[in-house]
């Protein structure tokens, strides 16, 4: 008898509910008190998703799921897998300060749709990579979107003295996450870890990054992070930041990659929406414009790589 039965309704209710904490969680981190530092709040949200984190990993350990640490492997290979744990943390770690920064220096709503521009990193390495060719379809899509992604950043203005600095800080978030997701790819794919043990693990080596980036970087750094860990705001965003990502693992084992994320899609619009009320923000129309224009080329994206795996069967594996 299978252990695991993928259902559809499943996966596309849990995306729903991922693309609602998608939404909220830039409102959760402008919400954070004035003196509380990006970086410090970074560590401190991150110190919290270790907190929700661990007693979903300890059940699974205590329930005899052994996922990763089933596997018999050799000192050499043991050493290999450590080495791209830390150095996929340590991204997913600065990511994290990045969307925190991002958020509060561009806004939520432009930080929100520049974290959007994740396909275009995606499309970059593949074309480096894996040597995966693009139509012309595809490439426009791509030209557009990167278009309305500048038009985005020089606050509707097109004029390049008008790019914020802070808007191309937010696109690093996106940047970081595909750099990170191309290198463990491969060893999620050949291994039975489970969401629980990724998130577990993603996160801690996230925290331990950003503590020595803390004790190093700023003074007195340490006691403000701990300080921060103690703000109400810290531990909702570590716990909303923690759902979103257990939820999206879950999500994605019962339906495909491509359809959870074309539902998530327009999370932008719902922290639009929330920033006027929670935040006091005034959305402009180049903002929506730009958010309209950024969603149809991601489906326009999602739609052509579909398209292409039901004419070339080889492309699945690839």
């Amino acid at each position: 008898m299978a252990l695991f039965s993928p259902s559809a309704g499943k996966g596309i209710a849990l995306s729903l509910v991922s693309l609602i904490l998608l939404g909220i969680m830039p409102i959760i981190s402008n919400l954070r008190g004035a003196d509380v530092g990006a970086l410090s709040f970074a560590f401190a949200l991150s110190v919290w998703q270790v907190v929700f984190a661990a007693p979903l990993f300890g059940w699974e350990m205590r329930s005899g799921t052994k996922g990763i640490f089933g596997l018999d492997l050799s000192r050499r290979e043991r050493g290999r897998m450590i080495l791209i744990a830390l150095f996929t943390g340590a991204l997913f770690g600065l990511s994290t300060y990045l969307y925190v920064l991002g958020v509060e220096k561009a806004g939520a709503a432009n930080a929100a749709i520049a974290i959007q521009a994740y396909p275009l990193f995606a499309i970059l390495w593949e074309s480096l990579f894996l040597k995966r060719r693009k139509t012309a379809f595809e490439l426009a899509l791509t030209a557009v979107l990167i278009g309305s992604l500048y038009y985005l950043g020089t606050g509707g203005t097109l004029m390049m003295s008008g790019l914020s600095p802070w808007f191309l800080a937010s696109l690093g978030v996106p940047l970081l996450w595909s750099i990170a997701h191309v290198i463990i790819k491969e060893e999620l794919s050949n291994t039975p870890v489970t969401p629980a043990q990724v998130t577990f693990f993603r996160v801690a080596i996230s925290t331990l990054f950003l503590l020595v980036v803390l004790a190093v970087v700023v003074p007195s750094g340490i006691a403000s992070g701990v300080g921060a860990i103690f703000q109400m705001m810290s531990a909702i965003m570590g716990l909303v930041y923690f759902l979103e990502l257990i939820v999206w693992f879950y999500a994605v084992r019962h339906i495909d990659v491509s359809l959870a994320s074309s539902i998530t899609t327009p999370w932008p619009a719902l922290t639009m929406v929330l920033a006027v009320p929670f935040l006091g923000d005034a959305i402009a129309t180049y903002q929506v414009v730009a958010l309209m224009i950024v969603v149809a080329c991601i489906y326009g994206l999602t739609l052509a790589s579909l398209r292409k795996r039901r004419e070339d069967p080889a492309a699945l594996e690839a």
